[in-house]
């Protein structure tokens, strides 16, 4: 039998290692409400159990890609996945929900970075020919792990009846994961000259606190959201940091010996902030797929119970549509994969307002979603992002992924803000639809005397309310019916009213997903010419280099 190479070995391990973090991180959304009950916390004070995950994440990344190229893969992934599987541990184990969020934190330090070292390892040893199809397979892993997360956590919970076998099961894979990157992983690394930039790293790390906590403070009403003080304050804050950060990492830039936490060369070239502006876009991309299982269950009647199973075509798209991004970048280019995940993404989006009835044209939507987005998590912008780059590759795809993770943070506000505004023209609804709906769901149904005498009360009394009824008011309104058969009558036609307000909701909400896709295509367009300039002046300085070389005397 032909012995498995180190390469092979190194793809499996960090195949796994994404799998087991983004799967770990949809998890839990499926067993909030039960931690929550567990320790007697409010929703919103429970909420933070994904809030403070999200931090750590935002935190992490960038300087996990720069301890990555600096000390060595293999040595970061090892760190990385104890962290993971011991914080785990801890969030199973959690006495109180203090350390319970102390816990997840510590996960979140550990998960962040899997993806970053597996993909700059991929980049810095696999030769280019096989580079996207590496990188198209952890991109499977990692947005088919996040639909299905969900799915996972809700069938073993269903299952054992105990949350703390979510997170448990996290540590046997993590102790094999050890072993055998210890047994089978090569080291790669990136050395770099001069002492660690600790300042650097507290500034980032104070800087994107500020900047995470003061967007996952924003909430429907956006306009009104910045006026408050835990908002703009943290924003401002944030950015006046990043100013600072800024200056210091330049000047330490220019200083012999100088190795800034943050890729200054990289930030100072269009070509990569573009790159940076598509890869938050793509967040935004990714967030829409929160809003699935809503969106089965209040437009498409599904089952709450099992609404987060219709995540699974979106999952198995996404999979699919991650190793066809691989493909389309060694035939085509990154740049033509980006326009296709934008196209595509667009597309599968824009059907769900435009055509989706029923539940199979919803299948066909998901799929068509999916590979758009799949086949942006991997290669392209990550290959996009490290273009002619001999160091610090893990670097510049941590930058890429705080942007996208941005992303993924601001959307889903702009999102809710669509249902919000929705059900706030309930009244209005009521007034405009309500009574055509009634009527027509009366035609042929025998009411009593009584009941005929309620139905004209009813009608006076929502003809006084000329702006329209609340839904609290309808609510109230229809639990005061005696007559069962006109109560049975009413509450059905305020279901429907219900499902034209979501539908309209949810209609915005991903005609949004469907401009965010056309936006990643614009960007793309502009990213041409940039990169073109981008690899001339490569190929000058390539050349001059070599002049050089050839001068010199023997």
């Amino acid at each position: 039998m032909k012995a498995k190479t180190p390469q092979f070995w190194a793809i499996l391990l960090f195949s796994i290692g994404v799998f087991m973090a983004q799967l770990d991180n949809g998890i839990i959304s499926s067993a909030l409400t039960t931690i929550n009950r567990s320790y007697g916390v409010s929703a919103n004070w429970g909420a933070w159990g994904i809030t403070i995950y999200t931090l750590g994440l935002a935190i992490s990344l960038p300087i996990i890609g720069k301890l990555s190229d600096r000390y060595g893969r293999k040595r970061l992934f090892l760190i990385e996945i104890t962290l993971f599987g011991l914080g785990s541990l801890l969030v199973a184990l959690s006495p109180s929900f203090g350390f319970y969020l102390f816990s997840r934190f510590l996960q979140a330090l550990g998960g962040g970075g899997i993806f970053i070292i597996g993909s700059s390892h991929i980049l810095s040893t696999v030769e280019p020919s096989k580079q996207a199809k590496y990188l198209g397979l952890l991109g499977a892993m990692n947005g088919v792990a996040a639909v299905l997360g969900p799915n996972v956590g809700s069938f073993l919970l269903d299952l054992t009846g105990n949350w703390h076998v979510l997170f448990l099961i996290n540590v046997p894979i993590a102790v094999v994961l050890i072993i055998l990157g210890v047994m089978k992983l090569q080291e790669s690394a990136d050395p770099s000259p001069g002492r660690l930039d600790l300042s650097g790293t507290i500034l980032l790390s104070v800087a994107i606190l500020a900047l995470m906590l003061g967007l996952t403070n924003i909430d429907v009403d956006i306009m009104q959201s910045l006026g408050r003080v835990d908002v703009w304050g943290y924003l401002l804050a944030g950015i006046f940091l990043i100013v600072v950060l800024l200056v210091y990492e330049n000047q330490l830039e220019r200083k012999a010996g100088g190795d800034p936490i943050l890729p200054i060369r990289l930030i100072k070239q269009p070509r990569y902030l573009m790159v940076l502006l598509i890869g938050m876009l793509s967040g935004g991309l990714l967030a829409a797929m929160i809003y699935i299982p809503a969106f089965t269950e209040q437009v498409l009647d599904i089952a709450a119970e099992n609404s987060g199973y219709w995540m699974t075509p979106l999952a198995l798209a996404a999979g699919v549509g991650a190793g066809m991004g691989g493909v389309l970048v060694g035939k085509k280019g990154p740049i033509f994969a980006v326009v296709a995940a934008g196209l595509i993404s667009a597309l599968g989006f824009g059907l769900f307002p435009l055509w989706l009835e029923t539940r199979w044209e919803f299948i066909a939507a998901s799929i068509i979603a999916g590979v758009g987005m799949g086949i942006i998590l991997g290669a392209p912008l990550n290959i996009l992002a490290t273009e002619g780059m001999t160091k610090d590759k893990g670097s510049a795809l941590a930058s890429l992924s705080l942007l996208r993770q941005i992303g993924m943070t601001l959307a889903p506000t702009i999102y809710a803000g669509f249902l919000a505004r929705a059900f706030n023209r309930m009244g209005t609804l009521y007034r405009e639809e309500f009574p055509d709906i009634l009527r027509e769901n009366l035609a042929g149904v025998e009411l009593s005397a009584e009941a005929r005498m309620e139905l004209g009360q009813i009608g006076a009394r929502m003809a006084e309310g000329a702006a329209g009824m609340s839904e609290a008011e309808m609510t109230e309104m229809m639990n005061a019916i005696q007559d069962p058969t006109l109560r049975e009558v009413i509450t059905s036609s305020a279901a429907e009213v219900t499902k034209i307000a979501s539908r309209n909701g949810f209609d915005g909400m991903y005609l949004t997903a469907a401009v965010l896709g056309l936006a990643i295509v614009t960007g793309a367009v502009i990213l041409i010419p940039l990169r073109r300039r981008y690899n001339e002046r490569l190929a000058a300085a390539e050349a001059a280099e070599a002049a050089k070389t050839a001068e010199a005397p023997v």
